[in-house]
């Protein structure tokens, strides 16, 4: 899976969806109750809260041996958004970040590069990029 997300202390996400005419896969706003999936085998006694506001575009969990496949989804959506984003970040003092999910099941790894159009991309818009590797048997 990979995961394009805009993140920052608060800022209107609805306007960020309006601007960037795209609908995120996931949104909340700081303060909000982060609801955690039941686990029988964990009691919770605390409630917790977002620290910050984020608007994320994901590509959902997908098999796959190259990282790329996942990433030029995400830039074929996001691609022609340059001028878009770069105003969001100005006006409401935005993080961005992509980040990349790789499970790792039978010992079949995928190939872990990132192609120059997603670098130059990722640059332009002034991203961070993030690994995750979870090795599940």
């Amino acid at each position: 899976m990979a995961y394009f997300s805009i993140s920052g202390d608060s800022f209107p996400v609805n306007e960020v969806s309006k601007l960037l005419c795209i609908e995120p896969t996931e949104s909340y706003n700081k303060g909000d109750v982060i609801v955690r999936p039941k686990n029988e085998n964990i009691i919770n006694t605390t409630v917790k809260y977002r620290k910050e506001t984020a608007w994320i575009l994901s590509s959902g969990y997908q098999e796959s041996y190259d990282i790329n496949d996942q990433l030029g989804l995400l830039l074929d959506t996001l691609e022609s958004k340059i001028i878009e984003l770069k105003r969001i970040q100005t006006d409401y003092k935005v993080s961005y970040k992509f980040e990349i999910v790789i499970n790792i099941e039978n010992n079949q790894k995928p190939a872990i590069y990132l192609e120059r159009r997603f670098i130059s991309y990722a640059h332009s818009i002034n991203a961070d990029v993030d690994f995750d590797l979870y090795i599940l048997s």
